[in-house]
C-alpha cells in the first residue's frame, strides 16, 4: 500500500506540473509536503517517479502517442495523461516491478481519480506499451 500512496502522490505532483507548465524542483517538492507527514520510503519512491518521469518525458510521451492511435496527448484528460506517463515510466525503466503490477496500480488509481471510461482507456494504452518491442524482448531500460 505504501507504493500505491507514493504513486498517488507522484500523480498529484505530475498533474500540478503539467497544469502549470512547471519543472520539478526543490520548491515544488517542499511545498507539496508542507504540513503532510509521510514515511521516508514513500517520499523516496514518489520522488523517483516524478523526477524520472520528467527526465524521460520525451521518450515516455512518444511511447504513449504510438500506443494511443488517433489520440493526441493534448486531447487526453490531464489526470489520464499523467497516470499514463507515470505508469509508462515504470513499465520502461523499472525492471524490479512486473508490468502487471504497474498496470494494475495505474488502473486502480484511474478508478479513484478519473472517470469510469478512463480505466479501460488507460488499460488499452498501457497494454500496447507493455507488449511493445521495448518490453517484449526484455530490453527495458536500466533501472533508475
Amino acid at each position: 500500500m505504501k507504493r500505491r500512496r507514493a504513486r498517488e502522490y507522484a500523480l498529484q505532483i505530475l498533474f500540478q506540473l503539467d497544469l502549470t507548465g512547471s519543472e520539478f524542483d526543490e520548491d515544488v517538492w517542499d511545498e507539496f509536503w508542507e504540513g503532510n507527514e509521510e514515511d521516508a520510503d514513500v517520499k523516496e519512491f514518489t520522488r523517483g517517479i516524478v523526477i524520472n518521469t520528467q527526465k524521460n518525458i520525451a521518450h515516455i510521451d512518444a511511447m504513449i502517442k504510438k500506443a494511443a492511435q488517433h489520440w493526441s496527448l493534448d486531447r487526453m484528460a490531464v489526470i489520464d495523461r499523467n497516470i499514463l506517463r507515470a505508469a509508462t515510466y515504470e513499465l520502461l525503466y523499472k525492471k524490479d516491478i512486473p508490468p502487471s503490477v504497474v498496470m494494475n496500480e495505474a488502473l486502480e488509481i484511474a478508478k479513484k481519480y478519473s472517470t469510469e471510461e478512463s480505466a479501460p482507456f488507460i488499460n488499452g494504452i498501457l497494454d500496447k506499451i507493455a507488449h511493445s518491442e521495448d518490453l517484449v524482448h526484455g530490453s527495458r531500460k536500466a533501472k533508475k
